[in-house]
């Protein structure tokens, strides 16, 4: 199967089996539910998506706040705990974690609250420092006959002539420098009160500003000591807070499927809000996917409703959503497909076309025994330790898996292995010259250049051929025979009447008679001048076209010769220390290097063969991806 089928459903049922028939279709999982538009009888029905979303929200916040004061050391493989659907629905457990999951919140929220209360105290106490020189109580303002002024003046300003000028003055003042820093110079200053202007007046000349202090009791080191003994008790009762969050650390399993549960919540949720409601029935409009409408249809008639089902009209064909699916080696593909867009629905699954060229080709680019053994064993041991199914590893790892294996065919024709580790390591016991030694090799990329450039060009030819196939079955099965004919079939036709001609010794006449038949082809349903522009446009655009397309598939050589030579220049470094330990090292590095560089960079122009080469013979793209109301978990897996 590739993009499975799909039919319009159409449901009208009693609003009181509202919440179980939602439950049912969960279960099931095939109906994708749509917003149909509202209208006189029927409105929009309500729902507590909201909340769930909140308890979502709540759940999450009190995992991250478990991980960060309560981490927990995990292998890193490790297979997901399964869980039967009956207990991953249930609703009391589903409390449960919430009730303890707003316990973890309060915890994290006294806690974010010390802490801006510890940053309030700091800041006060960062005020207070520079005045701790002053041992007069701060309520103390003066005496019966003077003022004490505490301020500031510029870290610039000439202390001793601010006090020759108090002097100058006659101000009956005495001032007093209690410390200083980069920007300011902090003052004490006693004054006569009635001297009090004219100081003030002295003062303000060098820039004196009064001191910000809040109003306290005491003097300034008594209230730094007991803004000190506050912060203690801060740390005290934080450490409580979190003590008491690393109490509820084993709880981190159940609130990942407290999650889980809720995420099931807000899905149902979700579709409940696009429902439509006459008050005692709703109505809903969707898509289902066909292999499972038995299974509907059996959920659907344990209930008071009516259906139906309605096979998608072409003109609908792009709102119908696409689901792909296809075989264990084909289905990894989905990750190439899925990057680049769905196909549209009613078009072609291009996966099938896609898997054999794109695991050639990446195992092509790679060719190293080495790095092919390393891809499969990465990918044997995730896909066992850790079974991954998200969205992107479920399909990247078995993949992986697959162009390893072709990684390593391609390297046991081309005697790669990790470069010339081997021979270069005999070297190194032996004394034999290294390039005396080497594995059994079909060819070597390195010596044979040109013919591995004549096999990418066939390879690109044979995958551009197959495009234009596809892309004529696909015009021929929506009655477009002539286009077809016309457009694919010209070429076809042309390219043999070309061999027929170089086999003939008459290459001339060949392509003169291909350029008559592209021609005639080409002018098929034009007029007037649009004949001679259709023509030589379509020739043009066709020759430079295809010439292109096939010569961008030389990459091909060029990375299998590029890792190659990278791998042996590492190797060749090593060996050049005449110590075995340093060669490992250095070849090891060297390897890991270029395996990283080509395993991505390969990935890199594979994807372009395909996505630009390839897809634009004949690839419709714009599918939208098929959503049904579904049981998705992100820690656990589920057992239906």
């Amino acid at each position: 199967m590739a993009i499975v089928k799909m039919k319009r459903v159409r449901l009208i049922a009693l609003a009181k089996d509202r919440d179980e028939l939602l439950s049912e279709l969960l279960h099931v999982g095939c109906v994708e539910v749509r917003e149909p538009e509202e209208n006189d009888l029927l409105h929009r029905d309500v729902s507590a998506l909201a909340d769930a979303r909140g308890d979502l929200t709540l759940l999450q916040h009190a995992i991250e706040v478990l991980g960060k004061y309560a981490p927990q050391k995990k292998p890193l493989l490790s297979l997901r705990p399964t869980i039967k659907e009956a207990a991953l629905l249930d609703g009391d457990a589903r409390r449960a974690a919430l009730e303890k999951a707003e316990t973890i919140t309060a915890h994290a929220r006294t806690i974010g609250q010390l802490n801006a209360r510890e940053t309030r105290i700091h800041a006060d106490r960062l005020a207070l420092e520079p005045w701790s020189a002053c041992d007069i109580p701060l309520e103390v303002k003066g005496t019966a006959r003077t003022d004490l002024l505490l301020g500031a003046a510029p870290a610039t300003a000439d202390f001793d002539a601010m006090a020759g000028a108090l002097d100058e003055a006659g101000a009956v003042a005495e001032i007093r420098r209690l410390s200083a820093d980069r920007e300011q110079q902090y003052l004490e200053v006693i004054v006569h009160r009635d001297s009090r202007q004219q100081a003030l007046d002295v003062l303000r000349s060098f820039g004196f500003s009064f001191a910000q202090i809040k109003d306290l009791t005491g003097t300034v080191r008594e209230n730094i000591q007991a803004l000190g003994k506050e912060l203690d008790d801060v740390a005290k009762s934080r450490n409580a807070e979190i003590e008491a969050i690393r109490q509820m650390g084993p709880c981190l399993d159940e609130l990942k499927l407290g999650l889980d549960r809720v995420e099931q919540v807000v899905a149902t949720e979700s579709a409940k809000e696009r429902l439509l409601t006459g008050g005692s029935i709703l109505y809903l409009e969707g898509w289902a996917s066909v292999p499972e409408i038995p299974e509907l249809e059996k959920a659907l008639a344990k209930f008071d409703c009516a259906w139906e089902l309605e096979e998608p009209a072409e003109e609908e064909y792009p709102n119908v959503p696409v689901e792909l699916r296809n075989g264990k080696l084909v289905r990894p593909l989905n990750m190439v497909t899925e990057m680049y867009s769905l196909p549209a629905y009613g078009g072609v699954d291009p996966n099938p076309l896609i898997a054999p060229f794109f695991i050639v080709f990446y195992g092509m680019m790679m060719a190293d025994m080495g790095y092919g053994l390393v891809m499969m064993l990465a990918s044997a041991v995730i896909m066992k330790k850790s079974r991954p199914n998200g969205a992107t590893m479920r399909y990247m790892i078995p993949l992986l898996g697959l162009c390893g294996i072709s990684t390593f065919i391609w390297g046991a024709l081309t005697g790669g292995f990790f470069g010339d580790l081997i021979p270069q390591i005999r070297g190194l016991l032996t004394g034999v010259d290294p390039a005396s030694v080497s594995l059994w090799k079909l060819f070597d990329p390195l010596e044979d250049a040109i013919p591995v450039l004549i096999g990418s060009l066939i390879l690109g030819a044979v995958q551009v051929i197959t495009g234009m196939i596809t892309s004529m079955y696909m015009k021929i099965k929506r009655g477009k025979g002539m286009d077809a004919l016309c457009g694919e079939g010209a070429w076809f036709l042309s390219f043999a009447v070309i061999g027929i001609g170089f086999a003939a010794g008459k290459l001339t006449w060949g392509l003169i008679a291909a350029l008559v038949i592209l021609a005639a082809a080409n002018a098929y349903g034009k007029k007037g001048f649009g004949i001679i522009t259709g023509v030589f446009g379509a020739l043009y655009n066709g020759i430079t076209g295809y010439f292109s397309d096939i010569l961008s598939y030389s990459r091909l050589m060029a990375l299998m010769l590029a890792g190659a030579v990278v791998a042996q220049v590492f190797n060749q470094l090593g060996a050049m220390t005449g110590n075995i330990v340093f060669f490992l090292i250095i070849a090891f590095l060297g390897n890991a290097i270029n395996f990283a560089l080509n395993i991505l960079g390969c990935y890199v122009h594979d994807m372009r063969l395909q996505c630009l080469e390839f897809f634009g013979r004949f690839y419709e793209d714009g599918g939208k991806p098929f959503r049904p109301l579904n049981i998705n978990t992100k820690y656990v897996d589920v057992e239906k």
